[in-house]
Protein backbone atom coordinates (compact mmCIF):
# COMPACT_ATOMS: atom_id res chain seq x y z
CA UNK A 1 0.00 0.00 0.00
CA UNK A 2 1.54 3.29 -1.01
CA UNK A 3 0.61 6.82 0.22
CA UNK A 4 0.80 9.90 -1.54
CA UNK A 5 3.59 12.10 -2.74
CA UNK A 6 3.84 14.65 0.40
CA UNK A 7 4.73 12.61 3.26
CA UNK A 8 2.72 12.16 6.52
CA UNK A 9 5.27 14.22 8.72
CA UNK A 10 4.93 16.93 6.47
CA UNK A 11 1.17 16.87 6.47
CA UNK A 12 1.24 16.58 10.36
CA UNK A 13 3.47 19.77 10.94
CA UNK A 14 1.38 21.56 8.55
CA UNK A 15 -1.77 19.87 10.45
CA UNK A 16 -0.52 21.27 13.27
CA UNK A 17 0.42 25.21 12.15
CA UNK A 18 -1.46 27.88 14.41
CA UNK A 19 -0.37 31.09 11.74
CA UNK A 20 -3.74 32.84 10.59
CA UNK A 21 -1.80 33.27 7.49
CA UNK A 22 -1.57 29.56 6.78
CA UNK A 23 -4.93 28.75 7.53
CA UNK A 24 -6.38 26.92 4.77
CA UNK A 25 -2.84 25.04 4.75
CA UNK A 26 -3.36 23.91 8.45
CA UNK A 27 -6.77 22.43 6.87
CA UNK A 28 -6.25 21.21 4.18
CA UNK A 29 -3.68 19.46 5.99
CA UNK A 30 -5.36 17.84 8.28
CA UNK A 31 -8.23 16.49 5.98
CA UNK A 32 -5.22 15.09 3.89
CA UNK A 33 -3.89 12.95 6.79
CA UNK A 34 -8.00 11.67 7.37
CA UNK A 35 -8.64 10.80 3.61
CA UNK A 36 -4.45 9.45 3.05
CA UNK A 37 -5.15 6.22 4.99
CA UNK A 38 -8.48 5.59 3.21
CA UNK A 39 -6.69 5.77 -0.37
CA UNK A 40 -4.31 3.09 0.83
CA UNK A 41 -6.60 0.74 2.11
CA UNK A 42 -8.44 1.18 -1.70
CA UNK A 43 -5.46 0.57 -3.25
CA UNK A 44 -4.20 -2.66 -1.48
CA UNK A 45 -7.55 -3.93 -1.81
CA UNK A 46 -7.36 -3.62 -5.58
CA UNK A 47 -3.47 -4.97 -5.51
CA UNK A 48 -4.80 -7.74 -3.80
CA UNK A 49 -7.60 -8.40 -6.07
CA UNK A 50 -5.02 -8.74 -9.15
CA UNK A 51 -8.02 -7.94 -11.33
CA UNK A 52 -6.89 -8.56 -15.53
CA UNK A 53 -6.85 -4.87 -16.85
CA UNK A 54 -8.84 -4.73 -20.36
CA UNK A 55 -5.24 -3.77 -21.84
CA UNK A 56 -5.22 -2.07 -25.69
CA UNK A 57 -1.88 -1.78 -25.92
CA UNK A 58 -0.04 1.69 -27.01
CA UNK A 59 -0.71 4.71 -25.37
CA UNK A 60 -4.13 5.42 -24.26
CA UNK A 61 -4.96 8.28 -21.86
CA UNK A 62 -7.89 9.65 -20.67
CA UNK A 63 -8.17 12.89 -17.87
CA UNK A 64 -11.53 13.34 -15.83
CA UNK A 65 -11.99 16.07 -13.81
CA UNK A 66 -13.24 15.96 -10.20
CA UNK A 67 -14.67 18.99 -10.00
CA UNK A 68 -13.18 19.43 -6.46
CA UNK A 69 -15.31 16.66 -5.31
CA UNK A 70 -14.11 13.39 -3.60
CA UNK A 71 -15.79 10.88 -6.27
CA UNK A 72 -13.89 9.21 -8.48
CA UNK A 73 -13.09 9.35 -11.76
CA UNK A 74 -15.22 12.12 -12.57
CA UNK A 75 -15.95 13.74 -15.78
CA UNK A 76 -14.07 12.95 -18.41
CA UNK A 77 -12.54 15.99 -19.91
CA UNK A 78 -9.68 14.45 -22.33
CA UNK A 79 -9.34 11.69 -23.95
CA UNK A 80 -6.22 10.35 -25.97
CA UNK A 81 -5.41 12.28 -29.34
CA UNK A 82 -7.97 15.12 -28.12
CA UNK A 83 -6.47 18.54 -27.94
CA UNK A 84 -5.09 20.92 -25.33
CA UNK A 85 -8.40 22.17 -22.94
CA UNK A 86 -6.64 25.28 -21.62
CA UNK A 87 -6.73 23.76 -18.15
CA UNK A 88 -3.50 23.54 -16.98
CA UNK A 89 -4.48 20.38 -14.77
CA UNK A 90 -5.56 18.57 -17.30
CA UNK A 91 -3.15 19.26 -19.70
CA UNK A 92 -0.30 18.81 -17.27
CA UNK A 93 -1.89 15.26 -16.51
CA UNK A 94 -2.45 14.60 -20.02
CA UNK A 95 1.35 15.40 -21.25
CA UNK A 96 3.00 13.47 -17.72
CA UNK A 97 1.65 10.16 -18.78
CA UNK A 98 2.74 10.61 -21.89
CA UNK A 99 5.90 11.32 -20.80
CA UNK A 100 5.96 8.55 -18.20
CA UNK A 101 4.87 6.02 -21.14
CA UNK A 102 7.36 7.17 -23.23
CA UNK A 103 10.60 6.71 -20.92
CA UNK A 104 9.37 3.18 -20.09
CA UNK A 105 8.57 2.16 -23.76
CA UNK A 106 11.76 3.84 -25.42
CA UNK A 107 13.86 3.29 -22.66
CA UNK A 108 12.85 -0.31 -21.68
CA UNK A 109 10.41 -1.39 -24.17
CA UNK A 110 7.58 -1.48 -21.72
CA UNK A 111 4.10 -1.41 -22.76
CA UNK A 112 2.26 1.00 -19.94
CA UNK A 113 2.42 0.14 -16.34
CA UNK A 114 1.53 -3.22 -16.53
CA UNK A 115 3.76 -3.87 -19.55
CA UNK A 116 0.52 -4.78 -21.39
CA UNK A 117 -1.06 -1.73 -22.47
CA UNK A 118 -3.10 -0.75 -19.40
CA UNK A 119 -5.03 2.11 -20.33
CA UNK A 120 -3.33 4.89 -18.32
CA UNK A 121 -6.30 7.14 -16.28
CA UNK A 122 -6.02 10.03 -14.08
CA UNK A 123 -8.35 12.10 -12.56
CA UNK A 124 -7.54 16.23 -11.67
CA UNK A 125 -8.92 18.98 -9.21
CA UNK A 126 -9.75 16.10 -6.52
CA UNK A 127 -11.54 17.49 -3.49
CA UNK A 128 -11.08 20.76 -2.44
CA UNK A 129 -7.52 22.08 -2.03
CA UNK A 130 -6.36 18.39 -1.79
CA UNK A 131 -2.80 18.18 -0.35
CA UNK A 132 -1.42 15.64 -2.26
CA UNK A 133 -0.72 13.48 -5.79
CA UNK A 134 -1.34 9.11 -6.01
CA UNK A 135 -1.85 6.25 -7.92
CA UNK A 136 -4.93 4.18 -6.47
CA UNK A 137 -4.03 1.19 -8.23
CA UNK A 138 -5.99 2.34 -10.72
CA UNK A 139 -5.37 5.77 -12.09
CA UNK A 140 -3.45 8.78 -10.89
CA UNK A 141 -5.15 11.20 -8.58
CA UNK A 142 -4.42 14.97 -8.35
CA UNK A 143 -5.35 17.72 -5.67
CA UNK A 144 -5.36 21.31 -6.52
CA UNK A 145 -3.17 22.31 -3.21
CA UNK A 146 -4.01 24.68 -0.79
CA UNK A 147 -2.22 27.39 -2.46
CA UNK A 148 -0.65 28.64 0.46
CA UNK A 149 2.14 26.08 1.04
CA UNK A 150 1.75 23.61 -2.07
CA UNK A 151 0.44 24.44 -5.73
CA UNK A 152 -1.31 21.69 -7.98
CA UNK A 153 0.29 18.66 -8.17
CA UNK A 154 0.30 18.06 -11.66
CA UNK A 155 2.38 21.03 -11.80
CA UNK A 156 5.55 18.40 -11.09
CA UNK A 157 6.26 16.35 -13.83
CA UNK A 158 8.74 14.09 -11.80
CA UNK A 159 5.77 13.91 -9.16
CA UNK A 160 3.85 11.93 -11.89
CA UNK A 161 6.44 10.18 -13.02
CA UNK A 162 7.07 8.81 -9.41
CA UNK A 163 3.50 8.25 -8.26
CA UNK A 164 3.18 6.05 -11.92
CA UNK A 165 6.11 4.14 -11.36
CA UNK A 166 4.48 2.93 -8.14
CA UNK A 167 2.49 1.04 -10.76
CA UNK A 168 5.21 -0.28 -11.95
CA UNK A 169 6.48 -1.55 -9.02
CA UNK A 170 3.04 -3.45 -8.02
CA UNK A 171 3.28 -5.17 -11.58
CA UNK A 172 6.86 -6.52 -11.25
CA UNK A 173 8.91 -6.44 -7.79
CA UNK A 174 5.77 -5.60 -5.15
CA UNK A 175 8.16 -4.44 -2.39
CA UNK A 176 6.39 -4.41 0.67
CA UNK A 177 5.54 -1.02 1.67
CA UNK A 178 7.42 -1.40 5.04
CA UNK A 179 10.67 -0.93 6.37
CA UNK A 180 13.33 -0.70 4.02
CA UNK A 181 11.51 -2.79 1.32
CA UNK A 182 8.98 0.48 1.55
CA UNK A 183 11.77 2.58 1.45
CA UNK A 184 12.71 0.52 -1.64
CA UNK A 185 9.45 1.22 -2.90
CA UNK A 186 9.66 5.00 -2.61
CA UNK A 187 13.26 5.16 -3.76
CA UNK A 188 12.57 2.82 -6.65
CA UNK A 189 9.51 5.91 -8.11
CA UNK A 190 11.79 8.68 -7.13
CA UNK A 191 14.47 7.04 -9.48
CA UNK A 192 11.84 6.63 -12.28
CA UNK A 193 10.01 9.91 -11.95
CA UNK A 194 13.75 11.61 -11.94
CA UNK A 195 14.48 9.86 -15.24
CA UNK A 196 11.02 10.35 -16.28
CA UNK A 197 11.67 14.36 -16.11
CA UNK A 198 15.57 13.99 -17.72
CA UNK A 199 14.19 11.96 -20.41
CA UNK A 200 11.31 14.44 -21.41
CA UNK A 201 14.23 17.23 -20.89
CA UNK A 202 16.91 15.18 -22.81
CA UNK A 203 19.03 15.94 -19.35
CA UNK A 204 21.70 14.38 -18.86
CA UNK A 205 23.09 13.13 -15.45
CA UNK A 206 25.49 15.72 -15.38
CA UNK A 207 23.13 18.65 -15.86
CA UNK A 208 19.70 17.31 -14.41
CA UNK A 209 18.38 18.71 -10.68
CA UNK A 210 17.75 15.58 -9.20
CA UNK A 211 14.83 17.16 -7.18
CA UNK A 212 11.46 15.26 -6.74
CA UNK A 213 8.47 17.65 -6.54
CA UNK A 214 9.99 21.06 -7.78
CA UNK A 215 7.38 23.38 -8.38
CA UNK A 216 5.32 22.58 -5.60
CA UNK A 217 5.92 25.11 -3.05
CA UNK A 218 4.62 28.24 -3.45
CA UNK A 219 6.94 31.19 -2.72
CA UNK A 220 5.86 30.90 1.14
CA UNK A 221 8.16 28.03 1.34
CA UNK A 222 12.21 28.20 1.55
CA UNK A 223 12.93 25.19 -0.59
CA UNK A 224 13.53 23.90 -3.45
CA UNK A 225 11.46 21.09 -3.72
CA UNK A 226 10.29 17.37 -1.74
CA UNK A 227 13.19 15.61 -1.63
CA UNK A 228 16.77 15.81 -3.39
CA UNK A 229 18.35 12.53 -4.59
CA UNK A 230 21.63 14.22 -5.26
CA UNK A 231 21.49 15.63 -1.64
CA UNK A 232 19.30 13.66 0.74
CA UNK A 233 18.56 16.32 3.31
CA UNK A 234 18.29 19.98 1.41
CA UNK A 235 15.77 19.83 -0.26
CA UNK A 236 13.93 22.41 2.16
CA UNK A 237 14.82 24.41 5.29
CA UNK A 238 11.04 26.29 6.66
CA UNK A 239 10.03 27.66 9.30
CA UNK A 240 6.84 26.27 8.48
CA UNK A 241 8.32 23.05 7.24
CA UNK A 242 11.31 22.60 9.10
CA UNK A 243 14.44 20.86 7.68
CA UNK A 244 14.42 18.02 5.10
CA UNK A 245 15.34 14.88 8.02
CA UNK A 246 16.03 12.71 4.99
CA UNK A 247 19.71 10.47 5.36
CA UNK A 248 22.15 10.16 2.60
CA UNK A 249 23.92 7.68 4.62
CA UNK A 250 23.38 4.28 6.70
CA UNK A 251 24.93 5.43 9.66
CA UNK A 252 21.82 8.09 9.85
CA UNK A 253 19.41 5.61 9.13
CA UNK A 254 15.78 6.45 10.81
CA UNK A 255 14.31 3.89 13.31
CA UNK A 256 10.59 4.94 13.88
CA UNK A 257 7.14 3.36 13.59
CA UNK A 258 5.66 6.15 11.82
CA UNK A 259 5.50 6.16 8.52
CA UNK A 260 5.58 2.63 7.51
CA UNK A 261 9.02 2.47 9.43
CA UNK A 262 10.27 5.71 7.60
CA UNK A 263 10.02 5.02 4.19
CA UNK A 264 9.63 8.48 3.08
CA UNK A 265 12.65 9.33 4.55
CA UNK A 266 14.90 6.23 4.55
CA UNK A 267 14.69 6.36 0.97
CA UNK A 268 16.76 8.90 0.66
CA UNK A 269 19.49 6.52 0.67
CA UNK A 270 19.13 4.56 -2.11
CA UNK A 271 18.30 7.79 -3.90
CA UNK A 272 21.76 9.28 -2.74
CA UNK A 273 22.94 5.91 -4.04
CA UNK A 274 21.41 5.57 -7.37
CA UNK A 275 22.26 9.35 -8.27
CA UNK A 276 25.99 7.77 -7.43
CA UNK A 277 25.78 5.43 -10.05
CA UNK A 278 24.20 7.97 -12.80
CA UNK A 279 26.83 10.59 -12.11
CA UNK A 280 29.39 8.22 -11.92
CA UNK A 281 28.71 6.50 -15.28
CA UNK A 282 28.10 9.70 -17.21
CA UNK A 283 25.37 10.54 -19.89
CA UNK A 284 21.66 9.95 -20.05
CA UNK A 285 21.01 7.99 -16.72
CA UNK A 286 17.81 6.23 -18.30
CA UNK A 287 20.64 4.41 -20.46
CA UNK A 288 22.64 2.07 -17.94
CA UNK A 289 22.34 3.53 -14.54
CA UNK A 290 18.33 3.26 -15.08
CA UNK A 291 18.41 0.10 -17.21
CA UNK A 292 20.08 -1.62 -14.31
CA UNK A 293 17.23 -0.65 -11.42
CA UNK A 294 14.38 -1.88 -14.10
CA UNK A 295 15.84 -4.78 -14.93
CA UNK A 296 16.85 -5.74 -11.19
CA UNK A 297 12.84 -4.99 -10.77
CA UNK A 298 12.05 -7.58 -12.90
CA UNK A 299 14.69 -10.16 -11.58
CA UNK A 300 12.53 -11.70 -8.61
CA UNK A 301 13.13 -9.57 -5.88
CA UNK A 302 11.99 -10.78 -2.27
CA UNK A 303 9.10 -8.28 -1.74
CA UNK A 304 10.76 -8.20 1.48
CA UNK A 305 14.22 -7.46 0.30
CA UNK A 306 16.51 -4.96 2.05
CA UNK A 307 19.01 -2.38 1.25
CA UNK A 308 21.81 -4.79 1.27
CA UNK A 309 19.51 -7.66 -1.03
CA UNK A 310 18.23 -4.90 -3.41
CA UNK A 311 22.41 -3.76 -3.36
CA UNK A 312 23.54 -6.85 -3.98
CA UNK A 313 20.74 -7.49 -7.37
CA UNK A 314 21.57 -4.41 -8.64
CA UNK A 315 25.44 -5.57 -8.70
CA UNK A 316 24.50 -8.74 -9.92
CA UNK A 317 22.02 -7.32 -12.59
CA UNK A 318 24.99 -4.56 -13.82
CA UNK A 319 28.03 -7.52 -13.73
CA UNK A 320 25.43 -9.49 -16.65
CA UNK A 321 24.40 -7.11 -18.33
CA UNK A 322 27.96 -4.98 -18.44
CA UNK A 323 30.75 -7.28 -16.85
CA UNK A 324 31.99 -7.83 -13.64
CA UNK A 325 34.80 -5.71 -14.38
CA UNK A 326 32.80 -3.30 -16.30
CA UNK A 327 32.93 -0.21 -15.45
CA UNK A 328 28.78 0.20 -14.95
CA UNK A 329 29.41 -2.86 -12.27
CA UNK A 330 32.49 -1.07 -10.52
CA UNK A 331 29.97 2.03 -10.29
CA UNK A 332 27.00 0.28 -8.71
CA UNK A 333 29.39 -1.39 -6.38
CA UNK A 334 30.59 2.10 -5.47
CA UNK A 335 27.23 3.79 -4.93
CA UNK A 336 26.09 1.40 -2.34
CA UNK A 337 29.68 2.11 -0.67
CA UNK A 338 29.22 5.51 -0.64
CA UNK A 339 25.88 5.32 1.68
CA UNK A 340 27.27 2.69 3.92
CA UNK A 341 25.23 0.10 2.83
CA UNK A 342 28.20 -2.26 1.54
CA UNK A 343 31.12 -2.28 4.05
CA UNK A 344 33.98 -1.96 0.64
CA UNK A 345 35.66 1.16 -0.29
CA UNK A 346 33.77 3.01 -2.74
CA UNK A 347 34.68 2.53 -6.13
Amino acid sequence: MVTGIIPPHLLTRLARLDDPRFGRAAAAARHALVRDPSVRDGRARLAALHAPAVDAGGLHRTISDAQNAETLPGVTARGEGDPATGDAAVDEAYDGLGATYALFSDAYGRDSIDGAGLPLRATVHFGAQYDNAFWDGERMVFGDGDGEVFRRFTASLSVIGHELAHGVTDHTARLVYRGQSGALNESVSDVFGALVEQYERRQDAASATWLIGAGLFTDEVEGDALRSMAAPGTAYDDDLLGKDPQPGHMRDFIDTVEDNGGVHLNSGIPNRAFHHVATALGGFAWERAGRIWYDTLLSGLEPNIDFAGFAEATIRTAELAFGAESGEATAVRGGWSEVGVRGDAAA
